[in-house]
């Protein structure tokens, strides 16, 4: 153990995040994505829900601030209605980030092939539907 990291981010999961350069993608997977087959590196977060690992993440993880939308969703296929979790995600983004305004939307199979270039997936076991999310890493700066 180490002091200051939450306890929610496992040992494989900082090793990811450490890797991860600038403009690399993370994918915060809900228990329904096809995580296994999409990732070229999985991370398992069993028991935990997206805004938890999402908050811990972000602790230590700058957004990219060379792109509009450095998050992305999936967007929901047949309704126009807006999951509730997509709100939680919007607090948590902006307790870390003060320029963040929008995200992305992204199409599901869209979703699925840019997943499969990320460069890891977080499977959780978040059972809210359209709880995914991609996250581009931005320049980490030593204040």
């Amino acid at each position: 153990m180490l002091k200051g990291i939450p306890k929610i981010i496992s040992p494989d999961l900082i090793k990811i995040l450490m890797e991860m350069g600038h403009g690399d993608e993370i994918v915060l997977a809900d228990g329904n994505f096809p995580a296994a087959s999409c990732a070229a590196n999985l991370v398992r977060c069993d028991g935990h829900n997206v805004p938890d690992i999402l908050d811990a993440i972000l602790k230590f993880f700058p957004l990219d601030t060379y792109t509009e939308q450095p998050v992305s969703l999936m967007k929901v296929v047949g309704e126009n209605s807006e999951p509730p979790i997509w709100r939680e995600f919007s607090h948590v983004i902006k307790k870390y980030d003060s320029h963040f305004n929008s995200f992305e939307m992204i199409d599901r199979f869209d979703f699925y092939e840019r997943a499969k270039k990320a460069y890891a997936i977080v499977a959780t076991g978040e059972s809210a539907l359209y709880a995914n999310i991609i996250l581009k890493k931005g320049v980490v700066i030593d204040k």
